[in-house]
């Protein structure tokens, strides 16, 4: 899979045979896309980086450009190019209007339980605790990417905001139906033809699990083709990208950033898959109870399948050297491929910016042990 490898400092960067770069060591470092922007976090704090709607103020900026002079967006890490494109994108947004805009950043303190209560730090406990750490954290920084976006009116003070029973509705919903679509709704078809299967418990999760997993890969298909989502997929890589570069000790900037691939061995992507396929050997035990029993087992069996997938991937991204651990990982990372896009410069900039603000609060290559005690992130 890798070609040549570069040494810098005391990190590798491998060079794949497209050209592109890989990271070879993992950083305790995590992050999300948001809505025109990026969430980046880190050990003692996240951030996140949102490209504000442009207004009449970037016409000479935008003018300026085109002559071919250098973009630049205040305090904020500059970008030497700007993407062209002949017409709109998919979602309906000018990339060209969309880089002119302000890049704010709002950083947030990081206070984890996990580095409070030894119990939670148990393997397999503390994938649960920090995946529903960073669900909580992934819809605020949602949040403040959406009202990021909100235009305020002629002579009002503060911005507009999403009421906060908005968000919280909408996470009980996005649960709920993540529940319902790949776990309740797999064992529900599989019952159907429970007695076709003569009683058999090896067919009954093994059918169970290829309807879970076609089920998820064909959700991921379906969101990899709605128009509205392209931007969120660019600034995905973006996220990936600026993480990469990071890890491979490179100086911080959207030419850097921009050599590396766009897949991460620590993708919430991959971690995703990884559920669908743990799921099968975990429910296989239960055999073929009574139809409650079932559904039960199968809510009750979440977050114990999320420890341990996430328990998988982190061991993934801290070995990502080994040959066979690659081999394991590779469908994952095709898998990325729908979730994310190549970004152009002027986003790249936006996930450096949040980036920067985690590190100007902490430095991940400096950090002892005891810093690092109950450290639990996903890319």
């Amino acid at each position: 899979m890798a070609a040549t490898a570069v040494a810098k400092g005391t990190a590798a960067v491998s060079a794949e045979g497209d050209g592109e770069l890989v990271a070879q060591r993992d950083a305790p470092l995590g992050g999300q896309a948001v809505l025109e922007g990026v969430m980046m976090r880190g050990v003692s704090n996240w951030a996140v980086a949102v490209r504000k709607p442009s207004t009449d103020r970037s016409r000479e900026t935008l003018a300026s450009d085109r002559s071919g002079e250098t973009l630049a967006s205040g305090e904020h890490p500059p970008f030497d190019q700007h993407p062209r494109f002949g017409q709109l994108p998919h979602g309906g947004i000018d990339p060209e209007e969309a880089a002119l805009g302000e890049i704010e950043v709002t950083s947030f303190p990081l206070n984890s339980p996990l580095r409070r209560h030894r119990l939670l730090r148990t393997p397999i406990v503390r994938g649960v605790v920090a995946l529903g750490e960073s669900l909580a954290i992934g819809f605020r920084a949602l949040g403040v990417s959406a009202n990021a976006q909100l235009p305020q009116e002629e002579g009002q003070k503060e911005p507009q905001e999403i009421p906060g029973g908005v968000w919280a509705g909408t996470v009980v919903v996005a649960l709920i139906f993540a529940i319902g679509l790949f776990f309740l709704l797999p064992v529900g078809l599989t019952s159907l033809v429970k007695g076709q299967l003569g009683n058999s418990s090896v067919l009954f999760w093994v059918i169970e699990g290829l309807i879970r997993t076609g089920i998820f890969l064909g959700y991921m298909l379906l969101l990899s083709r709605l128009r509205d989502l392209r931007r969120v997929f660019e600034y995905h890589g973006a996220e990936h990208k600026t993480i990469s570069c990071f890890e491979a000790q490179l100086d911080l900037t959207p030419a850097n950033a921009q050599r590396f691939s766009r897949l991460h061995p620590r993708c919430g992507t991959s971690f995703l898959l990884i559920v669908m396929i743990v799921a099968i050997f975990v429910f296989a035990p239960i055999g073929l109870p009574a139809w409650y029993w079932l559904v039960l087992t199968r809510i009750l069996g979440v977050p114990i399948i999320a420890g341990i997938s996430f328990e998988i991937i982190k061991f993934a991204g801290r070995n990502r050297r080994r040959g066979w651990v690659r081999v394991l990982m590779w469908p994952g990372l095709k898998l990325q491929l729908l979730t994310t896009r190549e970004p152009d410069l002027s986003q790249l900039a936006v996930a450096i910016a949040a980036l920067k603000a985690v590190l100007a609060h902490e430095t991940p290559g400096e950090l002892t042990a005891a810093d690092l005690v109950g450290v639990e992130v996903v890319a």
